[in-house]
């Protein structure tokens, strides 16, 4: 039976900054679990499959029931029922906020924070397992156990058409078809397997006009694994992070996710469903002349000296954001990137042997199968959530050990590296979701101000004043001088760089845009942080809020509504 494994470090390769706190994994373990334990396990298994195409999401159900055996609920509180006729008494209230409170405080892992699933993509998979299997360790890393439940997975969100789409919701597309197909057959599955699904899969990819209609994204992916030429990619040089850095076009000025996929433009037509954002006239005319003129000149001598430096320089980059994470990397994607890279810059080296056991940190395991998560949890936001919700009930005094392991697993994510500056990044597995570094400091600011009120009897040991100092001016350092605050980071170039974007499935990745969303939620929490310490950096203060607001009004549109990015507008419900 698989197990989930919390805050423990399995391998000596691996490093921490804070012993593993928040870091989470599925172990299997054929000892474990008595008959009816598996019995009940292949059930709920087999309900999911049974229903996959009506309900597409899992319910952490294997983690629900380990759960349920180490923290089992003693629900002594009668379920309140009320009809359409009756009144809602605050007892009946009370008593239903109890009843979820005992029953959420049964999911908190040990160390504070909520386990959880966090899939969804299906383009992820593809390249670990193309990754692993180009190293020669794919039976190595993923054995027969994490195999067969990775094949599970994919059957279990194949779309009836035969496809698979770009998330589990989503309608068939050529990335995402082409590459689990892919994926199953390096995974050992032949053309009869998987009852007639491998057939319908390969049906569905002839039918679309065949693997090289696949976007930019999966032809690197296939010119990885030796199936593509890499001449059906046009080139984006390395020779462009040899350029100053003042330069708006330098990729250090673009967004931390568009220079994360590290992609290829495509040369071949593709499917229309993938096209997301199809190239524009200029960037056809730019990708050619790169290929046409720019890379066969830099091929020769003496530019092809830049060729050499150009690459050691982004090797530092790998490097440094390995090195920076603890092998975690900024997401799945750049995590499989970088290792391949080490790989091929050295096959025995030490940054390989660091970057393995990391993988483990990214699977998840459910009833629907092993999956790839779209980081390495969502740890932090959860506690923070939960936090807010918690106290928001009034009910804080009879969830102490509750709210006080939550407390701690969110106040050692803090990293301190200067004397008065303070960053976010990802810590082992206490990770925000996509939004990262600006974003989840606001909301565990907020939570962390909220706790620092409550008696340390229930809440434990209050945040010391200089961290919530070090927050602060961590988060004033994020605005933009147009008062906005953006998703990760300053805002460092210009809108008018999308017209270079390569990536066919995302939009508006090349830079970090500034969110009404985000910059509310900052206001939020420098006002919170302003009403116990209002004599620290308060006309700075006052400044930043000021010109925020100044912001909001000036995106107001003319019906008096706000546009709400879609993923953020589900995140800044707190």
């Amino acid at each position: 039976m698989w197990k989930l494994v919390v805050s423990q470090g399995n391998d000596p390769w691996l490093k921490s900054t804070n012993n593993h706190m928040g870091r989470e994994f599925w172990e299997f373990d054929p000892n474990l679990g008595t008959s009816e334990e598996r019995a009940q396990v292949e059930q709920i298994r087999d309900e999911f499959h049974s229903n996959r195409f009506q309900l597409k999401h899992s319910s952490d159900l294997l983690m629900r029931l380990q759960f349920a055996k180490e923290n089992p609920c003693e629900m002594k509180l009668a379920q309140v029922k009320v009809g359409s006729e009756e009144e809602i008494t605050k007892e009946g209230v009370e008593t239903t906020l109890r009843r979820a409170l005992r029953f959420y405080s049964t999911l908190q892992a040990d160390d504070g924070h909520w386990p959880g699933d966090y899939g969804g993509p299906l383009f992820l998979l593809p390249g670990l397992v193309i990754s692993l299997s180009v190293m020669g360790t794919l039976s190595t890393i993923l054995p027969q156990e994490h195999q067969r439940e990775i094949r599970r997975y994919l059957y279990n969100h194949q779309n009836i058409d035969g496809g698979w789409g770009f998330h589990i919701e989503g309608g068939s597309t050529m990335l995402c078809t082409a590459l689990n197909y892919v994926t199953l057959r390096l995974l050992g599955e032949s053309m009869g397997d998987g009852d007639g699904a491998i057939k319908k899969a390969r049906k569905w990819i002839l039918d679309h006009g065949g693997a090289t209609h696949i976007p930019s994204w999966g032809k690197l992916w296939l010119s990885v694994l030796g199936v593509y030429d890499w001449s059906g990619n046009n080139p984006l040089p390395p020779e462009i992070w040899l350029l100053p850095y003042l330069l708006p076009i330098h990729p250090v000025e673009g967004e931390i996710v568009t220079f994360e996929l590290r992609h290829h433009a495509a040369l071949s037509p593709n499917f229309q469903e993938d096209l997301y954002y199809p190239h524009p006239t200029i960037q056809d005319i730019l990708w050619g002349s790169l290929h046409k003129i720019a890379e066969p000149l830099l091929m020769q001598w003496p530019f092809s000296r830049l060729r050499k430096k150009a690459l050691n320089t982004v090797m530092q980059h790998i490097h440094y954001e390995d090195e920076n994470t603890q092998y975690i990397c900024l997401g799945p994607v750049s995590k499989v990137l970088n290792m391949v890279c080490c790989w091929v810059e050295d096959p025995n080296s030490e940054a390989i042997r660091l970057h393995l056991p990391r993988i483990t940190d990214y699977l998840w395991v459910a009833e629907d199968g092993m999956k790839m998560k779209g980081y390495n949890g969502s740890q932090l936001w959860d506690v923070s959530f939960a936090v807010k919700a918690i106290l928001a009930t009034n009910l804080a005094d009879e969830y102490g050990s509750t709210l006080k392991k939550a407390h701690e697993s969110g106040l050692t994510a803090q990293v301190i590296l200067a004397p008065g500056t303070v960053t976010c990044p990802r810590v082992d597995g206490l990770s925000p979701p996509k939004i990262i570094v600006g974003q989840y400091q606001i909301a565990l600011q907020k939570a962390a101000l909220l706790l620092s009120q409550m008696p340390s009897a229930i809440a434990g040991e209050a945040i010391a004043a200089n961290q919530l100092y070090d927050a602060v001016n961590f988060l004033l350092s994020l605005q933009n001088s147009s008062g906005g605050f953006a998703s990760y980071e300053l805002t460092r170039s210009y809108a008018w760089m999308e017209m270079i974007n390569p990536a066919e499935t995302f939009g508006d990745v090349i830079i970090d845009y500034q969110y009404v969303e985000c910059t509310s939620a900052a206001i939020q929490a420098i006002r919170s942080f302003m009403n116990y310490y209002p004599g620290y950096r308060r006309k700075e203060i006052e400044a930043c809020v000021v010109k925020a607001l100044e912001f909001i009004e000036g995106t107001q549109l003319p019906d008096g509504s706000w546009f709400v990015s879609s993923f953020l507008k589900i995140l800044f419900r707190f």
